[in-house]
């Protein structure tokens, strides 16, 4: 078995902005100190939820550096250096390692996508250029491509690829996933929606944009499932459910952002292409909130 990065619940954390568009490290930095005083196990930053396709490659050190510097070792820290041109992958991959990541997200090439043989070639060149390991991310409903089992199990043969953050939605992929190649890979549910289900298959935790309203209630989920508590864990996952799918009413990470808003924190606006959330749903997350007791 291969070193687990981390066992429990992450945050694919938002970058927080000023009204200009430019980032908010003051912000970041409280709700970095906040997911962790809130029992969350690691951070991801510059993932999907973070914005990092609209991101410099300036400040998409900068996030990195900062985070890596505000957990100061508290918890790991895992940053997104994936793309869909390789070359560029492992550029960004070996910076963020030379500036203290734990951790690599690196999700399948999109848009010109590739061949199963070139996802092979593209997460090996990443992975023979750095010297941390390495979290796939398969989430299909964006890339517009899947990594296949068989594929999975060839790149988990490199020493630097550890695990896989599953997102396609498909638990009979995920039972697939598991049985094939065992204690070769972790993996971390990539949906809020399926923590439970792809704990019992034998997951290691989630990467979860729930964790932003409730990191301690996430996290507990995840730990009532490691400690094989189902019972428990179930409660949690249907009693949040309709949050959960709240948090994705429309392009993630709108809602997010807007969800941190209604509850004091200085989110604020997403970066065009992403817009401002539509007030009939502006409504219908803030009643979520309201219901669970986030907000009055």
């Amino acid at each position: 078995m291969k070193n687990t990065i981390f066992t429990g619940a992450a945050i694919a954390i938002i970058t927080p902005m000023n009204a200009d568009g430019s980032i908010n490290y003051d912000e970041l930095g409280k709700l970095i100190d906040f997911q962790i005083d809130n029992s969350t196990d690691a951070i991801v930053i510059c993932g999907t939820t973070g914005e990092a396709s609209t991101m410099t490659d300036e400040e998409h050190i900068e996030c990195i550096r900062f985070t890596v510097e505000r957990a100061a070792g508290r918890v790991p820290v895992i940053a997104g250096t994936g793309s869909n041109d390789t070359a560029y992958a492992v550029k960004l991959s070996k910076e963020a390692e030379a500036v203290g990541a734990d951790g690599l997200l690196l999700v399948t090439p999109y848009y010109n996508k590739t061949t199963q043989k070139g996802l092979i070639g593209h997460f090996t060149a990443v992975a023979d250029a750095v010297n941390i390991p390495i979290i796939l991310y398969n989430i299909p409903g964006r890339t517009g491509m899947s990594i296949e089992v068989g594929t999975v199990k060839k790149l988990a043969e490199h020493r630097n690829i550890v695990a896989i953050k599953e997102a396609s939605g498909n638990i009979s992929y995920t039972a697939k996933l598991i049985a094939e190649c065992g204690d070769m890979i972790d993996v971390y549910s990539g949906n809020d929606d399926m923590i439970v289900p792809i704990m019992s298959l034998g997951g290691k935790g989630v990467i979860s944009v729930l964790s932003h309203v409730i990191p301690k209630q996430t996290h507990d989920m995840v730990q009532y499932c490691l400690d094989n508590n189902y019972a428990e864990a179930t409660k949690l996952q249907i009693n949040y459910l309709d949050l959960i799918n709240d948090l994705f009413i429309e392009v993630n990470p709108i809602p997010a952002k807007e969800a941190m808003n209604m509850l004091g924190w200085n989110a604020g606006p997403c970066r065009m292409p992403l817009c401002e959330m539509s007030d009939e749903h502006k409504a219908v997350l803030r009643a979520a909130l309201v219901k669970h007791g986030l907000i009055k």
